[in-house]
């Protein structure tokens, strides 16, 4: 074989790499965001990171090969944070379970990754909810904590959290207390109470039933009372005797009876004899 036949014609050498060029420069020029993302723009030759203009959406995008794009997910996220140390009012240590439920700000995505970054939750919400939380539980005793207030705290927490993030480039879409840890002996103790408040409080229904019952049963009493003294007072010695002498010839219709007597003791008839 000759060495001609070895050899590449020179001519298709830089065709090669005129391709390999073309296709890096492509492919360094397109990018597709995804679905729940965002894209942020970075002009390497102009004024850096993009904040006067919105994200890129999602779907194909041709871009300058010589910028770059940051993405973000823009989805709803939950954040937990387990055991967070807060005081009570009275200086009790408590420990609370919460989740932050938070997504970016979409119009505002440059100004997030300009001044904030990707690490964003950690850097703006997770101090902001334990600042929040330290406040707003202050404010409460351990009961209250424990029983009747956690709704209260839930939404004051919530406020608290929302206004000093709002400025902040993110969006704070709820906040759920999902646990309050007392104190064994506090919480031992304001079990007792509530048991006992609650054992007051039925001993109080049953007295409370136990009364109306009594009432009940006297308004009845007083009524047939209050009947029997009118029916009494209507039946006049005449009345008794007209109803004595009905009742007597009913009873003279009887085959075992044999004497009607009219003009009885008291003016009654008597009826004598049987078979």
């Amino acid at each position: 074989m000759s060495n001609n036949q070895l050899n590449f014609p020179k001519a298709i050498i830089p065709m090669i790499f005129f391709a390999i060029v073309a296709i890096i420069i492509f492919f360094k020029s397109t990018i597709t965001i995804k679905g729940g993302d965002r894209g942020v723009l970075y002009r390497t030759l102009g004024e850096g990171i993009v904040t006067d203009e919105p994200a890129l959406d999602e779907g194909f995008h041709f871009i300058a090969p010589w910028n770059e794009v940051d993405v973000y997910n823009v989805r709803q996220q939950n954040m937990f944070i387990k055991d967070m140390e807060v005081l009570s009012s009275n200086g009790l240590e408590i420990k609370l379970d919460v989740s932050v439920l938070f997504q970016p700000k979409i119009d505002e995505l440059g100004l997030l990754h300009k001044t904030r970054g990707h690490d964003y939750d950690q850097v703006v919400i997770v101090p902001e909810i334990r600042s929040a939380a330290r406040s707003v539980v202050g404010r409460y005793t351990p009961e209250q904590l424990y029983s009747s207030k956690r709704d209260a705290i839930q939404k004051e927490i919530f406020d608290e959290i929302k206004l000093k993030t709002d400025k902040q480039y993110v969006q704070i879409n709820d906040v759920l207390v999902r646990d309050v840890t007392l104190p064994p002996t506090i919480k031992d103790a304001i079990e007792r109470k509530l048991r006992q408040e609650q054992e007051s409080l039925e001993y109080e229904f049953r007295l409370e039933k136990a009364r109306k019952e009594a009432e009940k049963q006297r308004i009845e009493a007083q009524g047939k009372a209050d009947a029997n003294k009118i029916l009494s007072a209507s039946l006049t010695d005449k009345i008794l005797r007209d109803k004595g002498i009905e009742a007597t010839l009913e009873l003279s219709k009887s085959p075992n009876t044999k004497v009607v007597v009219i003009g009885g003791k008291d003016g009654m008839p008597l009826i004598l004899g049987n078979n």
